[in-house]
């Protein structure tokens, strides 16, 4: 096979790229994985594992007529953004997948192995299915080449916790805030994809669901030095969304979102379900913190047109606007949170 062959396509080499906002591939302390004690939410466990088993949702991502016939030609720059939207989420699906696969391979704790296998058949459900999406476009990722070649990054267990628990119930936002705006305005629903998002978001929840879990079978990682370690991951996860989607506004226009509308409303949620385990969550009415994270949307966008513009000064000039985002992020942190007091069971909150 020549070389010709082996090299990855555009939307290979895009879901390939490494930088603040894209999703990365990561790998963990597989011992460390072996001490976790469950036992404190043994009952709430079992019963989340016997969802899993059920597999409410084997015969979901499968596209069927209707899909077909509602494909359309999307004009330019929507199509760009979505297909951009739609390697991100491949990336990020994927991404999951990979890392669960690798601890059910890796960890002989017999809770964590099921639980693992279970989190990576349903990431593989999402990827599989939104590549297909993208092949209409002639634009499908080659998700061997990305598991072979993408970086990989280390994370402590705890930094998996915080993060993966974050994202999935961020990703259960985003898509059930979107379904139900698009309930109300079907006629702002220009592909078939997001008519999947109800079901789609059950599973968000329900991973969510099984790292929260874990955090509290183990509450030493919500207390102490870890509290910073939180108050960091929710700023990052809700920061890189906020530049992220005031990146796309010609897809929530054509949605008919409002994109600041929409990013509070999908903050308001992930607050509100994560006081079942965080000891505190962020101030994101708070008009400060809103502004800054404008500010972080302004650098981004000064970044990108300095890249595009080139020039003899314009990595000079990045490097102010970087040390600038480094500054507001800064700010960001250290804005005033509002404690939580955790409640005193482990029960799942009701679906939104």
């Amino acid at each position: 096979m020549n070389a010709q062959a082996l090299a990855p396509n555009a939307s290979t080499e895009a879901a390939q790229q490494e930088s603040l906002l894209s999703p990365r591939f990561y790998t963990t302390d597989f011992k460390a994985l072996e001490k976790l004690d469950l036992s404190p939410v043994r009952e709430a466990w079992d019963r989340m594992m016997d969802e899993y088993r059920s597999d409410g949702n084997v015969d979901h991502f499968k596209r069927d007529a209707t899909f077909e016939e509602e494909l359309q030609e999307l004009p330019e720059p929507l199509r760009s953004e979505f297909i951009d939207f739609m390697i991100t989420s491949v990336t990020s699906e994927y991404s999951g997948c990979e890392l669960y696969q690798e601890i059910e391979k890796r960890v002989n704790h017999p809770d964590l192995k099921e639980l693992m296998a279970f989190m990576a058949r349903d990431e593989a459900r999402h990827a599989g299915f939104i590549n297909r999406a993208l092949k209409d476009f002639g634009v499908a990722v080659d998700l061997g080449f990305l598991k072979r070649e993408k970086k990989h990054t280390f994370f402590k267990p705890k930094f998996i916790f915080y993060a993966t628990y974050l994202s999935e119930k961020i990703g259960y936002a985003r898509y059930i805030t979107i379904y139900r705006h698009l309930e109300k305005h079907p006629e702002k629903r220009f592909h078939p994809i997001y008519r999947w998002f109800l079901r789609w978001c059950n599973d968000e929840f329900r991973h969510g669901e099984s790292f929260a879990l874990i955090m509290r079978a183990n509450p030493g990682l919500l207390s102490g030095l870890n509290r910073l370690w939180i108050r960091f991951f929710l700023l990052a996860v809700y920061s890189t969304m906020f530049v992220r989607d005031h990146s796309r506004t010609v897809l929530h226009d054509a949605l008919g979102i409002d994109v600041d509308e929409y990013d509070y409303t999908v903050f308001d949620i992930t607050t509100e379900i994560s006081r079942q385990v965080f000891p505190l969550t962020l101030d994101t009415d708070a008009p400060k913190f809103r502004v800054g994270l404008s500010r972080l949307v302004e650098i981004s966008k000064a970044v990108e047109r300095s890249q595009e513009a080139g020039g003899l000064f314009g990595p000079l000039y990045r490097l102010g606007l970087r040390a600038r985002g480094a500054l507001t992020f800064v700010q960001l942190y250290l804005h005033p949170v509002n404690e939580n007091a955790l409640p005193d069971d482990a029960r799942m909150l009701p679906a939104w």
